[in-house]
């Protein structure tokens, strides 16, 4: 097997990395985000997501599943559902929903498809 080339990987440390702000699809800033690969364009495929303590999302609809992990923080849905550090949550294709954080959390998301603001 050989190395890996030079330009076939990429590293960024979370912890480390700055993140940019999540822009919804009405213009908002909605969080903030890391995303290697945007070929798929921001906020679709994998990425890590940010939210700061006593934040809530703007609403919106999925139109691909979403999954995603619970890496640090809390994190609560408007219905009551909460989340926790090891989560691992997939929501289907039309799912509507907003979510809440106390004291703020990093996820690691996967989105089939960009979400739309309802």
């Amino acid at each position: 097997m050989k190395p890996v080339a030079k330009g076939d990987r990429r590293v960024i440390n979370i912890y480390e990395a700055e993140f940019e702000p999540f822009i919804s699809d009405r213009g908002e800033t909605d969080g903030y985000f890391l995303q290697l690969d945007r070929s798929k364009g921001a906020g679709n495929g994998f990425y890590v997501y940010k939210m700061e303590p006593g934040y809530t999302t703007i609403p919106h609809r999925h139109r691909g599943i979403e999954e995603f992990l619970i890496l640090s923080g809390d994190l609560t849905d408007h219905d009551g559902a909460v989340y926790r550090e090891g989560d691992l949550v997939s929501l289907k294709a039309g799912t509507e929903h907003c979510s809440h954080t106390e004291n703020g959390c990093v996820i690691a998301v996967y989105s089939e498809s960009l979400e739309t603001t309802v």
